[in-house]
């Protein structure tokens, strides 16, 4: 699950990492009144930050035609008029791609004179089964870009899961990033409290971008966190209510959401060849083989490994919510699964939806010739198929491309 912005930086000041003086608003009057109190505490420069669950918000393009979902200002009156031109437009960005995302809040914060832009994240390191701690002095880049050109910039810290993070790692970090005196005891604190975030949060990944060196009224310079990025663990969530309270899901595709009600695992695509598959590397092979036939996947669709004549009901109602949409394809290996129950799904469904699409079924594992005897003798229109290349060959073909 991912969350907004503001709500990151809740996270990340509850467990004591430093963060701008800030405050969410949901209209221009109130970032105002939120500018004033900020500039009334000493700060010089206030920035204006369109909330999101996109990056690239700086360079992106409101639809009213506006330039720029970042601002920096200097007065009340100037956030008022910079929050009234993004309240209520789309933004478009990199990231949201053309449909754009509406702005119904801004985050109204100080901006701190920045010395120095930093990177830092937390995450699972896949390869060790283990935390990482990662940290870049090329700060405000995509780290993707990064690693590609400069991997030698990109500072690694392994934790061990017995032992937990300790303040020497922090320090090594912060000595490997170039700082020295104050700032290196500063390191210790800020890399201590991002990593209790992750951990406590049960995220999947907590990332800094840009980490700041930034001074203060006295000179003293210290780290903060002026951006934050957080994605949470769906699986954890329960464990959670207090998070499971930021989810908004105004910023979430209603397919996917109608999705999450039946606890299939969907992602829309913009190809035109839906898929319905069990587990989700099976999935991703479908995808893969719609491509190597030269189709283009609608969707990526995991119904898991236990799945119901009604949850592939509901499966079939969901695809075909997308008018994209103009071939279905299902991919089913029943190991725990019972292909026959899978195949009765697929039948009530076709006849419960009056399926107008070409549709191709593989399917293979436990009880599979009884589950192909139920759609040989089903009466609808069912394509099938003995193999995963047969049946990314046919459906392709049945749509045309």
């Amino acid at each position: 699950m991912n969350i907004h912005e503001f709500q990151a930086k809740q996270l990340l000041a509850r467990h004591g990492v430093a963060v701008p003086e800030e405050e969410v608003c949901a209209s221009a009057e109130a970032a105002r009144h939120a500018a004033g109190q900020i500039l009334a505490c000493g700060n010089k420069r206030i920035v204006i930050k369109a909330q999101i669950h996109a990056g690239g918000r700086g360079k992106g393009t409101f639809k009213s035609g506006y330039q720029g979902g970042v601002k920096l200002c200097q007065t009340a009156d100037e956030a008022f008029e910079i929050a009234g031109a993004m309240l209520g437009n789309v933004l478009v960005t990199k990231q949201t791609g053309p449909e754009g995302r509406l702005v119904s809040k801004v985050l109204v914060a100080a901006a701190p004179v920045i010395l120095k832009e930093l990177y830092c994240a937390v995450l699972l390191d896949r390869a060790t089964s283990r935390p990482m701690v990662m940290a870049s002095t090329e700060g405000g880049m995509d780290i993707e870009e990064v690693a590609a050109k400069h991997p030698e910039k990109i500072i690694k810290e392994p934790v061990d899961p017995s032992l937990g993070w300790m303040p020497f790692q922090g320090r090594k970090i912060g000595a490997a990033l170039g700082m020295k005196g104050d700032l290196i005891a500063s390191a210790a604190t800020f890399f201590g409290g991002l990593y209790k975030t992750w951990l406590e949060c049960d995220a999947g990944m907590v990332e800094i971008n840009p980490l700041c060196i930034v001074a203060g009224a006295d000179g003293r310079e210290s780290l903060m966190a002026v951006d934050a990025k957080i994605g949470l663990d769906d699986n954890a969530l329960y464990r959670h209510p207090d998070l499971q309270a930021m989810r908004d899901l105004a910023e979430e595709a209603p397919l996917e959401i109608e999705a999450g009600k039946h606890k299939l695992n969907y992602i829309k695509l913009d190809g035109n060849i839906a898929c319905l598959v069990n587990g989700a590397g099976l999935a991703m092979a479908t995808m893969d083989i719609i491509q190597h036939y030269g189709g283009m996947p609608a969707n990526f669709l995991d119904v898991g490994g236990g799945a119901t004549r009604e949850q592939v009901t509901a499966a079939f109602k969901i695809i075909l919510s997308d008018p994209n949409v103009k071939g279905i394809l299902v991919n089913i290996f029943g190991g725990i699964m019972d292909c026959d129950v899978i195949a009765a799904g697929i039948v009530a469904a076709v006849k419960e939806t009056g399926l107008p699409l070409p549709l191709v079924v593989r399917l293979e594992g436990n009880n599979v010739v009884a589950g192909r005897q139920t759609l040989a003798q089903s009466g609808v229109a069912i394509i099938t198929a003995g193999s995963m290349a047969d049946a990314a060959e046919k459906i392709v073909k049945a749509v045309g491309k």
